[in-house]
């Protein structure tokens, strides 16, 4: 899976976004339903990042989620306004005070109150822990978690941020 999410992520293969997706909606498709989300949010990368890459990961899987279960994808409501160090170089403590305040709400603010946010690796959490703090404070009521995969030493579970 390491490998996988690399060539993904740093190796140009957006094609696996289409594979990732069909997956999570069939493992995780009803569940979606059920939590009657509203609306799919990616965690946003900053624009120095994006221009290098090319894309964002995370949000080329979020657009191949919202196809597979019926959901708009919102790449607009949250959006990175520091190009943090990358999460991966750092250690848990490092991880939090990287991402104070690299995360705001787009000018629109928020529409939505049950979402569904979505990256491609969840490690310690502290990205979603971050970007779930921000849409909280910006009205959002229910805030649920998908990943493509699951850094070392986590459990699978339902994670729902509150």
């Amino acid at each position: 899976m390491k490998q996988s999410i690399y060539r993904f992520k740093d190796g140009g293969r957006r094609e696996y976004a289409e594979f990732y997706a069909k997956e999570s909606a069939r493992l995780y498709g009803d569940w979606i339903k059920r939590k009657d989300i509203q609306a799919i949010i990616p965690i946003p990368i900053h624009r120095h990042k994006r221009y290098k890459r090319g894309y964002n990961q995370a949000e080329i899987y979020a657009k191949e989620l919202g196809k597979q279960c019926g959901l708009p994808v919102d790449s607009k409501t949250l959006i990175r306004v520091v190009d943090t160090l990358p999460q991966k170089t750092l250690s848990d403590r490092e991880r939090k005070n990287n991402l104070k305040k690299a995360l705001k709400i787009g000018v629109d603010g928020v529409q939505w109150k049950r979402v569904l946010v979505v990256d491609d690796i969840y490690t310690t959490g502290s990205t979603v822990d971050a970007a779930a703090a921000v849409l909280q404070e910006a009205g959002v009521e229910k805030i649920y978690i998908l990943s493509i995969t699951i850094g070392n030493g986590y459990q699978k579970e339902e994670l729902e941020w509150m």
